[in-house]
């Protein structure tokens, strides 16, 4: 019976007095008091030596050796743990180290040179961070094509279901408005010079040259890149990713390579889709407000747009679709462990692709005007 309790007195070992811990150090046990206990030592020496030699412990010993330390440490005694049972001690050493945070030194005040040569640094580093997840990126993805990848079709599947008819009505709607409104906009000139009929050609040209596959790249920036960035952030903070490479499971892979590939079928698709709606609401201003009937617009439109235009309409949103999920996912599988970590990492993306988009877009329209199509 006495060896299911928690046992600590003093005992004496030659000239000096040692304390013993034994029996039972668990939490549902009931233990002496310990500054009772302390006391009842009298004047203690220079050194003191604890012995402990318990039959269970949970952390209930962790935290009397603790108090131990403490009290030693108050009156400038050094303890000497004896008989500690296996991993006790490395639990006390992780205790007892203080944190990264409490490590850290205060930090001086750069001056504005020292300001701009670390941010310099941040930049180079960030730029190294992106150019090496872009090469293992297109790793990935060349894996993949050659049958070796790692990807579960079903990832695939899901993700196209969510870019692609998940995507459809809010798409549908962007497309005719901005056809209304390019329709709209082009007759309020055109009427002018009694020239209405080539309300049809502008908004043809406009809509499968640019405005179609850019709205479809931002309402997806909004829309599926910042849910890559949420998803694999949540991953990240949750330490789900960790788990995926503790089991051998590439991350890239795994996560990123069906989502990249899924945009990549989805938006040439939508594109298409905009650029059709689109064409139908610049006919809904021509037809109600200019008497332009359906022959008309139809014809005018197929003279005016040629399959050049209608191509580099899709190759735009190839070039969109890797920049939203590339930079979707770069800043999901680089965000903080923590709530909001993986916010700001979503803003982060979304702001990131926009820009991405409209510089990408018009690097390819000023391309395209010096090569003359």
């Amino acid at each position: 019976m006495q060896q299911q309790t928690a046992g600590l007195d003093w005992q004496q070992e030659g000239q000096l007095s040692c304390l013993h811990v034994t029996g039972h150090w668990t939490l549902h046990q009931r233990k002496p008091d310990l500054l009772e206990v302390w006391r009842k030592g009298g004047r203690l020496p220079e050194q003191l030596c604890v012995r402990v030699n318990v039959t269970a412990w949970d952390s209930s010993l962790l935290a009397l050796l603790r108090r131990i330390r403490y009290l030693a440490y108050e009156a400038g005694i050094e303890v000497n743990l004896q008989g500690l049972p296996a991993g006790v001690g490395q639990l006390l050493e992780m205790a007892q180290t203080p944190s990264t945070q409490a490590q850290a030194e205060p930090k001086t005040p750069l001056n504005r040179v020292a300001q701009f040569g670390a941010g310099a640094l941040r930049v180079m580093g960030s730029m190294g961070r992106s150019c090496t997840f872009i090469g293992q990126v297109t790793l990935a993805l060349l894996a993949t094509a050659r049958g070796k990848g790692r990807m579960r079709a079903s990832d695939f599947w899901l993700a196209l279901q969510q870019n692609g008819p998940g995507a459809l009505p809010i798409v549908a709607l962007i497309a005719v408005l901005v056809g209304l409104i390019l329709a709209f906009v082009g007759a309020v000139q055109l009427e002018a010079f009694g020239a209405q009929i080539y309300i049809a050609n502008m908004v043809a040209i406009g809509m499968t040259r640019e405005m179609g596959a850019l709205m479809t790249a931002v309402i997806m920036a909004g829309r599926t890149g910042a849910a890559y960035a949420a998803e694999l952030g949540s991953m990240q903070a949750n330490e789900e990713i960790d788990a995926l490479q503790t089991f051998g499971f590439p991350p890239l892979e795994f996560l990123v390579t069906p989502r990249i590939l899924a945009l990549l079928v989805s938006m040439p698709i939508l594109t298409c889709f905009a650029d059709a709606l689109g064409i139908l609401g610049g006919f809904v201003i021509g037809w109600g407000m200019y008497d332009i009937s359906a022959t008309q617009y139809i014809n005018q439109s197929l003279v005016m747009v040629s399959s050049i235009d209608f191509f580099i309409g899709l190759f735009k949103s190839l070039v969109f679709a890797l920049l939203i999920g590339m930079i979707g996912c770069y800043y999901g599988l680089n965000s903080g462990r923590n709530a909001q970590a993986v916010g700001q990492a979503t803003t982060n993306a979304v702001v990131s692709i926009i820009v991405a988009l409209v510089v990408s877009d018009a690097m390819i329209t000023v391309l395209c005007t010096q090569l003359g199509i």
